[in-house]
């Protein structure tokens, strides 16, 4: 296909994020806080680190039954989703520490997960935090393979089943790194000729064969070879630990931007969204904060999505905080916040999308996205 830029016009409430920033900046000048997670985050990350790596030594020691490690491939699945969004996601947007040294080291954090720094930098960072629910560019609600998560995507009789088989697939995403990641050269390097992202580079190419080959031995072969395992019970064991991981990760990611509330805007005809970027992420995205703080903390505050999608390179330490804040701020503009009031909502609502999408056309789409 061919992409073009997309271009926000910032018609109207265009004051609404500089007024949001002063105030956020003010919070933490008056507190006087550092954006960044400082030791709680690394704290954070070395035990989410150790919920992967523990598991896997446990497993690698011998000493376990069958059954047993079965479990630690569970435990590390939940490690992988941890380290996933509370250490990488964190460090890759630069928000985990003061120190790029340190935002580098954790985000390369993504390498023991299977996936690859500079794609998620590209595809998350700037294509998805850029152009959120944009059919198309966002990958996150484009291409997926038998799932419909956008209106403007083709729709196909077998979407009317995907609410019933999409936590299936949202299971497979972290095995998917394996392949997804090549795919993505011929893909940015389509993008790179309207300008949305730069060519694939060369040496990263090097980088990432290396850095696959790397995993496919960490998790595949030392296993196979220096512990009794057999093909069928490791396969087993890495198929727990992936649709463990990829469940939740799909899951929560999912439910901050395919909801009922949330926009799907189409550019016009010369790349343009009519709505300053702030506001383009107000009306894409939702929140699903609630009392939970123990989910919250193992999410990586990715309940708050809004205030994160604001303020990607703030730590998520402080979205809780910070959340009131851009709330009372949107209110004061006449802009809607939208957040469901705890995960089961939220859950709920993202079903009832799935099933929406899997059966409406895009001529319902405003009568579909209502506030459950």
């Amino acid at each position: 296909m061919q992409y073009q830029k997309i271009k926000f016009t910032n018609l109207g409430k265009s004051s609404f994020f500089p007024t949001l920033r002063q105030r956020v900046d003010q919070y933490f000048s008056v507190n006087n806080i550092s954006k960044s997670g400082g030791s709680k985050i690394i704290y954070k990350a070395l035990f989410m680190l150790s919920l992967y790596m523990v598991p896997y030594i446990l497993i690698m020691s011998g000493y376990f039954s069958n059954l047993a490690m079965l479990g630690l491939a569970i435990v590390m699945g939940l490690g992988v989703a941890g380290v996933g969004m509370s250490v990488m996601h964190d460090a890759i947007h630069g928000s985990l520490a003061n120190s790029n040294a340190l935002n580098k080291f954790f985000g390369a954090s993504i390498y023991l997960l299977g996936g690859n720094a500079y794609n998620w930098e590209v595809q998350h960072n700037r294509l998805h935090h850029t152009y959120t629910n944009i059919h198309e560019v966002d990958e996150d609600i484009t291409g997926k393979f038998l799932l419909r998560l956008s209106f403007q995507e083709k729709k196909k009789s077998i979407h009317r089943f995907q609410h019933i088989y999409a936590f299936f697939l949202y299971s497979l995403m972290t095995i998917s790194f394996l392949w997804k990641d090549f795919k993505e050269i011929s893909l940015f390097n389509k993008m790179s000729k309207s300008g949305l992202t730069k060519p694939f580079p060369r040496n990263e190419l090097i980088r990432l064969i290396v850095s696959k080959l790397a995993y496919v031995a960490f998790i595949c072969v030392v296993p196979l070879c220096f512990t009794s395992l057999t093909f069928g019970q490791w396969f087993l064991g890495f198929m727990a630990m992936h649709c463990t991981a990829g469940i939740i990760l799909s899951t929560v990611f999912q439910m901050a931007h395919v909801v009922e509330g949330v926009d799907q805007p189409e550019p016009d005809n010369s790349g343009s969204i009519e709505n300053a970027w702030a506001v383009h992420q107000l009306q894409t995205t939702s929140n699903f904060a609630g009392k939970n703080r123990i989910l919250s903390w193992y999410i990586g505050g990715l309940d708050y999505q809004i205030e994160h999608h604001l303020f990607p390179s703030i730590s998520h330490i402080h979205y809780h905080a910070l959340s009131p804040i851009v709330k009372a701020t949107a209110q004061e503009f006449g802009l809607d916040y939208n957040a469901k009031s705890d995960f089961i909502n939220a859950l709920g609502s993202h079903v009832r999308m799935l099933r929406s999408m899997g059966t409406e056309s895009l001529a319902m789409n405003k009568n579909i996205l209502i506030e459950a």
